[in-house]
């Protein structure tokens, strides 16, 4: 009589985990997180003291950093387990840290004592969005934004500023567009010290690009209706519209999420003040 051999594991077949391809975790390779759902590109694999990582990108940037387990990625649906490339090559010089704006950043640097010169805006929203995009920049050459409530009166502004060549002024105004309000205020500052430009938007939130919201397009206001009144409605966001406009500021990241529409205008305002008087230290 002969003997059976019996498997040692004793799960039944259907119980059984099927096992799963292993898959080099190359740069590119776009996997999505079986817990998570976050699906992204590898950026880089890292060894660390708990096991081995990969490092996620989605398509907006974000990045993500994941534990390499069995079974814990998918790649065209299906279960995969990621495992670090045969050959990885050496990495790349790591490139100088740009702030917000794109500028290189300078490690350690101080903030300079204040220019003379100014850059106004019109409103706080404006004042928000440059200082959170620019806010690096203008302190290291030492430029001071300052918000107006409205154009109306800047003519007025500009003669009690007092600007010279070494106190220059820039301002920032909305919906500067031919024939607008606005443009024949702007047309009334002849003074060469003094450089005015604008975008082309009804309202500085319309420069935050809606694909940074995660919206399709800005919604169209009827006219007669309070502009942000009108987009928190149609958008279905409560009224108030100081908090809609936090719920936009914090989903700025960097230059990326602006329209060029007041990327330029803003650069050519920082040119201009600092051109003239010196900064202190």
């Amino acid at each position: 009589m002969r003997s059976r051999r019996y498997d040692p594991d004793l799960t039944p077949p259907w119980k059984r985990t099927r096992p799963v391809p292993e898959v080099p975790a190359e740069p590119g390779l776009v996997v999505e997180e079986v817990t998570t759902g976050f699906c992204g590109a590898v950026v880089r694999c890292e060894k660390t003291a708990q096991g081995f990582t990969v490092t996620l990108e989605d398509r907006f940037g974000r990045h993500r950093v994941f534990p390499m387990e069995p079974r814990g990625f998918l790649l065209e649906g299906r279960a995969v387990t990621l495992v670090r490339p045969r050959a990885v090559a050496p990495p790349a010089p790591a490139a100088p840290r740009r702030t917000a704006s794109g500028s290189i950043a300078v490690p350690g640097a101080r903030a300079r004592v204040a220019r003379a010169g100014r850059i106004y805006v019109e409103g706080r929203h404006d004042a928000e969005l440059v200082e959170k995009v620019w806010g690096d920049d203008l302190r290291i050459e030492g430029v001071v934004v300052e918000y107006l409530e409205g154009v109306d009166d800047l003519p007025a502004v500009v003669e009690a500023f007092g600007p010279t060549p070494e106190a220059r002024l820039g301002v920032l105004v909305d919906h500067l567009v031919p024939g607008s309000k606005e443009s024949r205020i702007a047309e009334r500052v002849t003074d060469e010290n003094v450089l005015v430009v604008g975008h082309p938007y009804v309202d500085v939130w319309q420069a935050v690009k809606p694909s940074a919201l995660g919206i399709g397009a800005w919604p169209d206001v009827p006219r007669g209706q309070d502009w942000k009144t009108g987009v928190c409605r149609a958008l279905g966001w409560p009224g108030n519209t100081g908090a809609a406009w936090q719920r936009i500021l914090g989903c700025v990241r960097d230059y990326r999420d602006l329209e060029p529409g007041l990327l330029g205008p803003v650069e050519r305002l920082i040119d201009h003040v600092t051109v003239g008087g010196p900064a202190g230290p």
